[in-house]
């Protein structure tokens, strides 16, 4: 078995679906890469206990087909230091040895049966639904919630981004219960209802491998396993079992006061005087109808500061506090300029919103208050 192909190519697609790679593989042979030399292509697999990724990269010079599992560490550090050209893979089907011959020199290396390599596992298991969404709105909409995600092995579908496909919508979610993301997105023509929990690592993992895609992501599911296709990749991983929380049943829906406030302005705010906030990194919000008075406060080191900033009320004058930490991360989810601030009382949650809505989006967010 014998293949050309070009040597940066080949170490970039290594690279990405080497992130599914787990350091500590409960099976050895999932610390390698499974190589199928196929028609005119290499399709490249990696793979641990509950997440597959699969590429396939067009290569010459074929002599033969078949597959073999390349020992995946010394395969990408003696190409990050190969200058781009084409390299030749000789692959002994017997013995299993890798040779790859460059421009100057040669490696050699053994690799393993492709044989002990997991099986992927085809869907079928209850109904199997399907539906496209334009990798834009796929990693957009991944990008808005995933970082608002719980860390907690004892609810599992904390740990994950719901995704609610409508016919003419889909809708992102994420919670911890001390913030929520709630992203829609009207431009989306699924034609199917449907919804599951994406756990959080494989959503990261969308983000960071589909941000260069183009066009598409076919979307297909059954009770377990969630498979998304790409023109380049393919990303395959367990579902999160479990029923998702109402999440619409905690949004306040009835909040009479309003702050129009600028978003960046509020950021720096909240960074500046955080650094001073105790242990609890509370910080206090005193909002007048021309200006909003954020500060924090350590009474164990005598520490405290105040920042003032620009603002529009409609309402009450009001005081709230919030985690510092979490305000900061809601901000920072966000693009608009200017945002809306929703308020009821000092204990109930904050509901933001863009003062502008993008066409065709819809996003909210809420951040609950900590007693001042």
């Amino acid at each position: 078995m014998k293949f050309v192909v070009s040597c940066g190519e080949l170490l970039r697609r290594l690279q990405a679906v080497g992130r599914v790679i787990a350091s500590k593989s409960p099976m050895p042979i999932m610390d390698n890469y499974l190589f199928v030399l196929t028609g005119e292509n290499l399709i490249i697999t990696a793979s641990e206990s509950e997440m597959r990724m699969v590429t396939p990269l067009q290569v010459s010079n074929l002599e033969g087909d078949g597959k073999v599992c390349v020992p995946g560490g010394k395969l990408t550090e003696y190409l990050k230091s190969v200058p781009e050209q084409p390299v030749t893979f000789t692959i002994n089907e017997e013995s299993l040895q890798i040779e790859i011959a460059t421009n100057s020199g040669r490696t050699v290396q053994v690799g393993q049966p492709a044989d002990e390599y997991p099986e992927k596992t085809p869907l079928g298991e209850g109904e199997v639904k399907e539906f496209n969404i334009s990798a834009k709105a796929l990693i957009t909409g991944i990008n808005k919630t995933v970082f608002a995600t719980a860390n907690d092995d004892l609810r599992p579908v904390m740990e994950g981004v719901f995704i609610e496909v409508k016919p003419d919508s889909v809708t992102f979610v994420a919670t911890d219960s001390h913030k929520l993301v709630r992203y829609t997105r009207t431009d989306v023509n699924a034609g199917v209802e449907a919804s599951f929990i994406l756990n959080k690592k494989p959503a990261q993992l969308l983000r960071n491998v589909f941000a260069s895609e183009e066009g598409d992501v076919n979307v297909k599911y059954d009770d377990k396993n969630i498979v998304f296709t790409a023109q380049t990749y393919e990303i395959s991983c367990r579902k999160v079992q479990g029923n998702y929380p109402q999440y619409d049943s905690v949004i306040p829906k009835n909040n009479p006061f309003h702050v129009t406030i600028n978003r960046a302005e509020l950021l720096g705010a909240i960074n500046r005087v955080s650094l001073y906030a105790d242990g609890t990194k509370l910080v206090r919000l005193d909002i007048e109808n021309s200006a909003m008075q954020v500060s924090a406060q350590d009474l164990d080191f005598s520490y405290q500061a105040t920042d003032s900033i620009a603002c529009q009320l409609d309402g009450d004058p009001m005081s709230i506090g919030f985690k510092a930490s979490y305000f900061i991360e809601v901000l920072n989810s966000m693009t608009a300029d200017e945002i809306k601030i929703d308020l009821a009382d000092p204990s109930r949650a904050g509901v933001i919103t863009p003062l502008q809505k993008q066409e065709n989006e819809d996003e909210l967010l809420l951040i609950m208050p900590m007693k001042i």
